[in-house]
């Protein structure tokens, strides 16, 4: 049994595999953050509660975008189930070629992203949308190339600027708008944000189409927490709310030996305490 964990600014998204499917899903709140003893417990307790033995789980496999995270689950993977975890991040095997200018600045849950990408929709042109604290288009090119992407604020993030860079506007529920001309302040901004961002969607995949792929077809992903709330918009070829974890999976697949049993007189040089490195995809 495999346990996979993304550690975001907002949540804790992760999910257990057994036989290469994935059987549980589970999210967290990431703020504040938590420390190895809550986030091991809640882990424990989540497995549990939906039917699995925590002592099954065999591998974990995990990312984060916020360093300071990674101390804490290293140690509660260690302490609570035994585990030295894979943590995708320098120098992991990722099976792409990454063309960023400074490939240490790719996000380890985009590089996830386009490593499950790519494990589903091999020699594709891909464009992966995620729509999570941030929204993210990762493009990913046929001959398994990251070629790089976009990042705009996402919705949450809209919202909240919108709540505290002015005087009088409220903070709203993240809703499908129904009418794109709203009639109270709450639907102007519920509006603004869901048709704003659904403009985004379009005019950046199109945009991407022409000019990344000179109009070849194009595969677009979405993804994300708020990427269902797009499904009927006719903006994504494929909804994939799972792809992040489905991404670690593999690329634990492509790192064995990653992910180990762990006791207390573990080598340091195998994955010490230590703050790993920003990730940054190896070609392969």
């Amino acid at each position: 049994m495999i346990l996979t964990l993304d550690f975001g600014n907002s949540q804790l998204f992760g999910g257990v595999f057994q036989d290469g499917e994935l059987t549980v899903r589970f999210r967290k709140p990431s703020r504040p953050s938590p420390s190895s003893d809550e986030l091991g417990l809640f882990l424990r307790a989540v497995l549990r509660e939906n039917g699995r033995n925590p002592a099954d789980v065999g591998q974990i496999a995990l990312c984060s975008v916020v360093p300071d995270a990674i101390y804490a689950m290293r140690s509660c993977c260690r302490k609570y189930f035994g585990i030295d975890p894979f943590i995708l991040q320098a120098g992991a095997k990722t099976g792409l070629k990454v063309r960023y200018r400074n490939p240490l600045e790719v996000g380890a849950d985009r590089m996830a992203n386009a490593i499950g990408a790519v494990s589903l929709y091999p020699d594709r042109n891909l464009v992966v949308v995620d729509l999570g604290t941030a929204t993210t288009f990762d493009v990913v090119g046929a001959e398994r190339t990251f070629l790089g992407g976009i990042i705009v604020p996402g919705l949450r993030m809209s919202v909240e600027a919108l709540e505290t860079k002015t005087a009088r506007l409220p903070n709203v529920e993240i809703v499908r708008a129904s009418e794109l001309v709203g009639r109270s302040t709450i639907e102007c901004v519920q509006s603004g944000i869901y048709f704003g961002n659904l403009a985004i969607i379009r005019e950046l995949t199109r945009a991407i189409r022409e000019q990344a792929f000179h109009s070849e077809p194009v595969l677009v992903i979405g993804t994300g927490g708020f990427s269902q709330m797009y499904e009927h918009e006719q903006v994504f070829d494929v909804l994939l709310p799972d792809l992040v974890l489905l991404g670690l999976e593999r690329a634990l697949v492509l790192n064995p030996a990653g992910s180990q049993r762990w006791t207390a007189s573990a080598s340091p040089a195998r994955g010490g305490d230590v703050s790993p490195a920003p990730h940054r995809g190896r070609a392969e």
